[in-house]
């Protein structure tokens, strides 16, 4: 079922070198923020009634953007506050107060996310400080991982991504599994047309991703499908303007929500290990509703779902099995094989050509894996840009490598996304 990409076709590679935007969610400031809880401060701390036992955010001091950027940041808040409050020339007085790391924890053990925050305060209303996540800071490489393999697979399947990315056309996305919400919110401050839904079962998760890690509170809706504010405030709209009208965060349960849904999505991106660090079988065994209601509602030509997965690759049997010494150790680790078969066969079909899901094109599955974590991102997608005839890993790999370099110049990443689509490449068959 699994092959490995040959490290000799990707030495044949020359690829053309280009500088990145500074990145500030780059690994070598992880020290900043990997350590143990205690290291940090608790900003927030309770028990949650969903699964995810006690959830708790930790602050740490970030190194970056140094105190000499500062003023650039805050002459931008000025302009901003100018634009939605026009004739208030002393810009709200908004004034940076510093940056900081915050890192959402599970049981004080799992490491559910990590963002980074601006804190600001206006001079003129003491003790007001408000926290902006700062958008294009993706800070756990495997959100990078799913973020190029997913927008580089849907790029190859003949998706108009230009175009969404100027916001002449949208892109219809789907995040189940929200944490701090930096995965996104960097897709609804990259791309000008993504309309991202974002579906959290626990609300305690909610709650802490906007009060304590700066996520844009106006996305937040209530169960009737509304917005839970009517409009936003000043600030947010300072902070926000154009971005938080295009992310819509509901409370609910992934599969209720699946089925009731009317939306054909382009994409659909999965991370949703409970506070065991368990992924939940309804949202990946082939005979539950879940998945077969996701097939629906995934578009017919291009659909592209990427799911993030503890890798368990290098310790699996040679019969596939999973080692009974291993499984205590890791078990969260022992699905990953069924769970990637069951997304392929439900999705694509199971002879490699989604003709019959999708009525055109050839579908795929593979994996990447993911850089200094264990984790693996899978990608099924539908209408992949190559004919099925011709679909083996080096078709795949050219066509992923080629895209992905296309992307990196037309959505400015502050990351090589070449990087992360080239590594550990496993065709499922």
């Amino acid at each position: 079922m699994w092959r490995r990409v040959s490290s000799t076709f990707l030495r044949r590679l020359s690829t053309s070198v280009r500088r990145h935007p500074k990145d500030e969610g780059d690994w070598l400031y992880s020290s900043e923020w990997w350590g143990a809880s205690e290291d940090g401060h608790t900003v927030l701390r309770s028990t949650s009634g969903k699964g995810n036992g006690v959830v708790a955010v930790h602050a740490h001091p970030s190194s970056r953007p140094s105190k000499t950027d500062w003023s650039k940041t805050e002459k931008w808040l000025q302009h901003r506050y100018e634009e939605v409050n026009p004739g208030y020339g002393d810009g709200g007085n908004l004034r940076v107060l510093g940056y900081q790391w915050r890192v959402l924890r599970f049981n004080d053990v799992t490491r559910q996310s990590t963002v980074k925050v601006m804190a600001a305060y206006q001079e003129n209303k003491p003790g007001s400080v408000y926290l902006m996540q700062q958008p294009n800071c993706l800070a756990v490489p495997y959100v990078k991982s799913m973020v190029s393999a997913g927008l580089t697979t849907l790029a190859s399947c003949n998706y108009d991504i230009i175009s969404t990315l100027q916001g002449k056309k949208n892109m219809h996305i789907l995040c189940i599994g929200h944490g701090g919400g930096s995965l996104p919110l960097f897709l609804a401050s990259k791309i000008q047309g993504a309309i991202v839904h974002i579906v959290e079962i626990d609300p305690l998760v909610i709650s802490a991703s906007i009060r304590a890690m700066g996520f844009p509170a106006f996305s937040f809706m209530t169960q009737s499908g509304d917005r839970a504010s009517a409009k936003p405030d000043v600030i947010n709209e300072v902070f926000w303007k154009g971005i938080h009208e295009r992310l819509y965060l509901h409370e609910a349960d992934a599969e209720e929500f699946i089925k009731n849904s009317s939306n054909l999505y382009d994409m659909i991106f999965i991370d949703a290990y409970d506070g065991d660090d368990i992924f939940p079988r309804k949202l990946w065994d082939p005979d539950l509703p879940f998945l077969k209601a996701l097939s629906t509602q995934l578009h017919p030509k291009h659909g592209t779902v990427v799911v993030n997965l503890h890798s368990d690759s290098d310790v699996l049997n040679h019969d596939g099995s999973f080692p009974s010494a291993a499984e205590q150790i890791l078990p969260m680790g022992k699905y990953v094989s069924q769970v990637c078969r069951a997304y392929k066969d439900v999705l694509v079909g199971t002879g490699g050509s989604c003709e019959d899901k999708a009525g055109s094109g050839s579908g795929l599955a593979f994996t990447v894996a993911s850089p200094w974590t264990c984790n693996t991102s899978m990608v099924v997608c539908r209408g992949f840009g190559v004919d099925s005839e011709y679909i083996n890993l080096d078709s795949v790999v050219g066509t992923l490598i080629s895209k992905s370099l296309e992307l990196e110049y037309v959505m400015d990443l502050p990351f090589s996304c070449l990087e992360y689509v080239k590594r550990g490449v496993v065709l499922l068959e």
